[in-house]
């Protein structure tokens, strides 16, 4: 579906965006019963679990304010099964979450929000 071809080629220009800053990929597409996370990468040392999403408009605040505390729940229990099992040697180091906004499929309008939300 043409939804889920957009959402890859957000999160393939988001990967792209975060390595040019010198964050290395660990992962994508994390999933598991209950949640999900688009990519896992390694910031200096920190596990960064990354939200990527697509802004349809700038109206509603944007993307930023589409991560709801339901996302946020999905994310961080993809983000705890990923630490569990596939990326347990990262699991004594530290964690944020961060998202990655874009403005259509667009490389030069990328917005990334270190910490955009924590697991509290």
């Amino acid at each position: 579906a043409e939804h889920l071809r957009r959402g890859a080629a957000a999160e393939a220009l988001a990967a792209a965006h975060l390595a040019g800053r010198g964050l290395a990929i660990l992962a994508r597409n994390v999933r598991c019963r209950g949640g999900e996370v688009d990519l896992i990468a390694d910031d200096a040392g920190c596990v960064v679990f990354v939200e990527v999403r697509l802004r349809k408009s700038a109206r509603f605040g944007g993307a930023a304010a589409s991560i709801t505390a339901t996302k946020q729940r999905r994310v961080i229990l993809a983000a705890q099964h990923w630490l569990a099992g596939a990326g347990r040697a990262h699991a004594q180091r530290p964690c944020r979450f961060d998202a990655v906004l874009l403005d259509g499929l667009d490389a030069t309008r990328i917005e990334w929000i270190r910490g955009a939300f924590d697991a509290s």
